[in-house]
């Protein structure tokens, strides 16, 4: 089996093997992932954080050997903690790179990097600290930086920066952690889900304190939360239905 890594700042995931496809999630710089089948121009590829699968142009990473992919399975990742940062190229040209990229990566790929960076695990009440560095990004389908980013690329992102793994989508997401009877009993940095009529769940945001809601819908905004789901104080309606509450750490 081939191997891979981001050596762009941001590059897209795409459904299908075709520059406009459904871009259903994106790589950010350093992430490594496995190779699973590799056309002309295309291969599909299953990211080593997440397990996540889909479509990446070939001219967009770079192969790496087993042995690498291995000491990426095994070191701790440092990832990068500022909006927007670079990397030194040995030919000194400069990459930018954003929030969450994978900085450990770089000596694989002869980067350079002299910015702030955080690993470990965190405290659960960092989480909300780090949710309002992505406050008004504007929401994207499949975006994951503070340029665009969904409602579970916000959540996964937000958890990642302090040391927790989410899955990738919202209702991959609703399959981990405790679940919560009542309001009431949730702390700041749990996840509130939301269902469609279809009773699929489609939305996901991070419990704050005093029932507010830091969530991704049209922007990174905090809204408030009640029984009923998600309440958009501009609109004067409630936006989403509360399905499940969930505890993760």
């Amino acid at each position: 089996m081939d191997y891979g890594i981001c050596n762009l700042s941001v590059v897209p995931l795409r459904a299908e093997a075709s520059d406009v496809s459904e871009m259903v999630s994106q790589l950010l710089y350093g992430e490594h992932f496995k190779i699973l089948e590799t056309r002309k121009k295309w291969s599909r590829i299953r990211l080593s954080f997440d397990k996540y699968e889909g479509w990446i142009d070939n001219k967009q990473y770079v192969i790496i050997g087993e042995e690498d992919f291995s000491d990426f399975q095994k070191k701790e990742n440092r990832l990068s903690s500022d909006l927007v940062d670079f990397v030194t190229a040995s030919n000194n040209q400069l990459f930018s790179i954003c929030l969450g990229s994978t900085i450990s990566s770089s000596k694989f790929l002869n980067h350079f990097f002299e910015g702030k960076a955080i690993s470990g695990i965190f405290p659960k009440e960092h989480l909300i600290e780090t949710a309002l560095l992505y406050l008004n990004t504007p929401y994207l389908w499949g975006g994951k930086t503070p340029f665009g980013i969904d409602c579970s690329g916000f959540t996964q992102m937000v958890y990642k920066l302090n040391g927790y793994k989410l899955l990738r989508d919202a209702s991959q997401q609703a399959t981990q952690g405790e679940a919560l009877s009542f309001i009431e009993e949730s702390e700041p940095g749990d996840l509130a889900f939301f269902d469609n009529d279809e009773g699929k769940i489609t939305h996901v945001g991070i419990i704050m304190k005093d029932n507010y809601i830091i969530h991704a819908h049209g922007k990174v905004r905090i809204d408030r939360l009640d029984h009923s789901g998600i309440f958009n104080y501009e609109m004067r309606i409630h936006t989403h239905k509360l399905r499940v509450i969930k505890r993760i750490i």
